[in-house]
């Protein structure tokens, strides 16, 4: 861990302003100091993305990409550091209302050693690494790299050790261009590899492309290195050509960093055209924790016929959980465990786990709240579908309107020493405080004035 003092605040006041998207301001004020050289401590930090300053008509590039810095107080408040851009553009996917753009996990994502922040740019089809400073400052680390696909929208990584080299990087891409104009329901994506330098830049891992039969929306190494697993919204979609029914696939690790040529195994929660009349997982966030456990959220919003979503047709979301084996197969633990009842846990998108492993928070973005699950050996059951609740769309409402009336509860992550959780609010540019208290949070407060109101994606705290 790098040393947690601030060489000291400036002394006065700073507003830098950024143009955002629907023409926000993006404000991060420095408060003044005391007049003293005694510098403040801040015990982590919090790294929020904009995603864009606002669409250019008729495509789905946004203007360029910033992250928001925060210094961490050692009572959960946070304090904005500054503005930094990544040196890309970012990207819209989701339809246009601002939620989620990406429909994606770990659009911001840090090494192990809180060294290095990695952010993608959506709209310019490439990655970006950073070295974060003794202060918890930005720089960044060589140029963005182009990942080879349209839209990279999820990033993981995994130590190696190396001569020059700490790490492996993968790189999930929305889509390829051959299906592009076909949207969501037919988009077919990759992976794509890269060494994170010991100076913190990217190099590019020669023949580490691999073409997928769905639209990826996380990527995760296992936590022993040895294999990568990508999660998918669309399967089952009818409209596929590739009629892939896999909601996770898993890829081994090669020693020269590149992938086994094709998934060494593949599984769903739920199959297309079930008696039970479920809609289909559209997978988002997931963690693979403990002994190779796979825990996954599940949005259910294809329908049982793999017919695109529509807001009548939503179902409440669920988690399900798999291990992974000695040979990379997945042996199913928990399937569909729901995240609400009667439609009021709709959208299960993100999620995160305490300090001890044994309790895990859900994000519903629709409903804008978090569920609490308990954790076994990857047997998982709901404790409280409303840990936290803001201001969300509750009850069976599907109509439209849904995202005009919430918050929209998007990506989250709990801090280093496990005291807090922070949520990142997609549609109100605000980040939630809560204390994580054994398996039930204590609301304590929020940070706003510096993210844009929409289209924003990816958070990490430290």
């Amino acid at each position: 861990m790098k040393n947690l003092r601030i060489l000291g605040l400036l002394l006065s006041t700073m507003i830098l302003t950024l143009a955002s998207c629907n023409d926000d301001d993006i404000v991060v004020d420095v408060p003044p100091g005391d007049g003293e050289d005694e510098p403040t401590a801040f015990v982590g930090a919090v790294y929020a993305m904009t995603n864009g300053d606002g669409q250019v008509p008729g495509t789905n590039v946004q203007g360029p990409n910033v992250i928001i810095s925060y210094g961490r107080n050692a009572d959960g408040t946070l304090t904005p550091i500054g503005p930094v851009n990544t040196g890309g553009n970012g990207g819209d996917y989701d339809g246009g209302e601002g939620l989620d753009p990406l429909i994606s996990a770990y659009a911001l994502t840090k090494t192990d050693d809180n060294e290095n922040l990695l952010a993608v740019n959506a709209g310019s089809n490439t990655i970006t690494s950073f070295n974060i400073q003794d202060d918890f400052s930005l720089e960044t680390a060589g140029n963005p790299q182009p990942t080879g696909a349209i839209g990279p929208n999820s990033i993981a990584v995994s130590a190696r050790t190396a001569d020059g080299v700490k790490g492996i990087v993968y790189v999930s891409n929305i889509t390829r261009q051959e299906f592009l104009a076909q949207g969501e329901p037919a988009q077919q994506g990759t992976v794509t590899g890269f060494w994170l330098l010991e100076d913190g830049s990217l190099s590019a891992i020669a023949g580490s492309t691999r073409n997928l039969a769905n639209r990826p929306s996380a990527v995760q190494f296992s936590p022993d290195g040895n294999w990568l697993v990508v999660a998918s919204i669309n399967s089952g979609a009818a409209a596929l050509a590739s009629g892939s029914e896999d909601e996770l696939v898993v890829y081994a690790v090669n020693a020269d960093g590149t992938l086994s040529a094709n998934q060494v195994a593949a599984a769903t929660s739920t199959l297309r055209g079930n008696t039970e009349g479920r809609n289909l997982p559209s997978a988002i966030g997931f963690q693979i924790v403990g002994d190779n456990y796979v825990v996954v959220t599940e949005a259910r919003e294809f329908q049982p016929d793999g017919t695109p979503p529509a807001f009548p047709a939503l179902q409440d979301g669920s988690v399900s959980t798999w291990q992974i084996q000695g040979d990379g197969s997945l042996t199913p633990i928990t399937l569909d465990v729901r995240s609400g009842e009667g439609n009021t846990g709709r959208t299960a998108c993100w999620l995160d786990f305490t300090a001890d492993g044994n309790t895990f928070f859900v994000s519903n973005a629709i409903e804008a709240g978090l569920a609490s699950y308990s954790f076994n050996n990857g047997a998982v059951s709901l404790l409280d579908q409303s840990a936290a609740l803001g201001t969300g769309t509750g009850g069976a409402d599907n109509g439209p309107e849904a995202f005009a009336s919430t918050e929209g509860w998007i990506d989250m992550w709990i801090s280093e020493d496990g005291q807090y959780l922070y949520q990142l609010y997609g549609l109100d540019g605000t980040i939630g405080i809560y204390r994580v208290n054994g398996q039930t949070l204590d609301f304590i407060g929020e940070e706003s004035g510096n993210l844009p109101d929409t289209n924003t994606q990816g958070i990490v705290a430290i």
